[in-house]
């Protein structure tokens, strides 16, 4: 019970970090020119990438606080993508407990649904409100960048961290919901 609660701990502690990392680099001035292409949502990838495959890693109070930083340190409007995400979240993770012996494309649609879903919904509440956007075009390549960059999320998180979904047989074994 010991090394699964520090797995556990120690994950929760690895995924706390991805995120800075990717915060921090997406705040490094490394180019004074405005970018041509929007970059893909890292943090949205690797939050939606690790529900999908241990949900136990992210809790949601975690994902909140990563992403309400982000909203603070990006300036973006504070809470609103935050709560998109959880709730986002909150529905993979439901998603995955079904989906844990359906192959890797339903997961990869689920998860771009589900981040469509985000962006849209971000813009849907921005516009309610009045509040000045970016452009649509920009948006729409960073949706799909995103969601392109998933499998490469996966990958990375399987290979590099160890991330791997589990499966229904191992549910039971583990003690998992």
């Amino acid at each position: 019970m010991d090394r699964n609660a520090s797995q556990l701990w120690t994950k929760r502690a690895l995924y706390l970090f991805l995120a800075m990392l990717i915060l921090f680099m997406h705040l490094l001035p490394l180019d004074t020119k405005p970018d041509r292409w929007p970059f893909p949502d890292l943090l949205i990838a690797l939050t939606f990438a690790w529900v999908m495959r241990r949900p136990e890693f992210v809790p949601i109070p975690l994902i909140a606080v990563v992403m309400l930083t982000a909203d603070l340190l990006l300036q973006r409007p504070p809470g609103l993508l935050a709560a998109l995400v959880v709730i986002g979240a909150a529905y993979l993770r439901t998603a995955s407990l079904g989906m844990r012996d359906a192959g890797f494309p339903s997961e990869w649609m689920t998860s771009a649904v589900v981040i469509t879903a985000v962006f849209v919904l971000n813009r849907v509440i921005l516009a309610i409100v009045s509040v000045q956007q970016a452009a649509l075009g920009p948006v729409v390549i960073q949706v799909v960048l995103t969601i392109a960059i998933y499998p490469l999320i996966v990958l990375l998180t399987q290979s590099a961290f160890g991330v791997q979904r589990i499966s229904a047989a191992e549910t039971g074994t583990m003690g998992a919901r």
